[in-house]
């Protein structure tokens, strides 16, 4: 599947055109980084970092998700949480289940 990576040297956006629905939420939600009228469409110099990562996490299809460059790991949006993996630009991120309170009482 066709992905296009925007970096600003802290965490990188992941677009998946094909996952996309168009549903806009990410260009009304923070137009300064996400504009379908310039060429790339993610300015990821537009905001902070921490701002980008809010509004991806809100992406409907799951088609924009992000990684923090110093851990490659992998975070998607609520939309992508079913799926227990990603491929990312021909690498597959397992993502790591978090344990249940009850869990982690018993390792304690």
């Amino acid at each position: 599947m066709e992905k296009k990576n925007y970096t600003n040297g802290t965490i990188t956006v992941v677009w998946q055109p094909k996952l996309c629905i168009h549903s806009g939420n990410c260009v009304r939600g923070l137009h300064s980084v996400f504009n379908t009228k310039q060429s790339p469409w993610i300015n990821m110099e537009g905001a902070d970092a921490e701002s980008i990562i809010e509004q991806v996490k809100k992406c409907p299809s799951g088609a924009l998700s992000f990684f923090e460059n110093k851990d490659c790991l992998l975070y998607t949006s609520d939309a992508a949480d079913e799926r227990s993996s990603v491929d990312l630009g021909g690498r597959r991120i397992i993502k790591k289940k978090t344990k249940s309170k009850k869990e982690k009482k018993e390792r304690e």
